[in-house]
């Protein structure tokens, strides 16, 4: 998998640690071993010009999800197809308020973030509540194995 981080934000972020929950993420949906993602991380200001443009609403967001080739996950013994599955856009400066707010570090939340957007580029979406629960329920699972996996505790 490519994946690549690019950081515009000024704020220190443990890229490695993006990338391998991404690639986490990834495997555990299926996607093609050549599938292509790209993390970008930047400031509110930037956010806030995505979020307006995109998606017509005031100040910046935690996170947005950019597909480029819709792809889905793969099934049970099947990889999705390859291709570009696109772009997931946070910002940290939001997710350290998150963080402050659910009581867990700014690391924790870009790795909650990561996950929620790729399951935004795999088609996941939570605007009803059944999707919602089903999302949000498999980020839970995701991003706890994840940690469980990297030997860190899973509060």
């Amino acid at each position: 998998m490519s994946i690549e981080v690019l950081n515009e934000s000024g704020v220190e972020v443990d890229a490695r640690e993006l990338v391998d929950c991404a690639r986490y993420v990834m495997d555990q949906m299926r996607v093609h071993p050549r599938a292509e993602l790209c993390i970008k991380l930047v400031d509110e200001a930037a956010m806030e010009v995505l979020h307006r443009h995109w998606m017509d609403l005031p100040g910046p967001t935690d996170v947005m999800s950019f597909p480029m080739d819709e792809l889905r996950p793969g099934r049970e013994g099947q990889q999705s197809l390859e291709g570009v599955l696109g772009d997931v856009v946070l910002c940290p400066q939001v997710a350290a308020a998150q963080a402050g707010s659910a009581g867990h570090s700014t690391a924790d939340e870009l790795l909650l973030l990561t996950t929620h957007g790729i399951l935004h580029l795999l088609g996941f979406d939570h605007a009803e509540p059944q999707d919602e629960h089903e999302m949000f329920e498999l980020q839970r699972t995701l991003l706890l194995t994840y940690l469980a996996g990297r030997g860190r505790p899973t509060s």
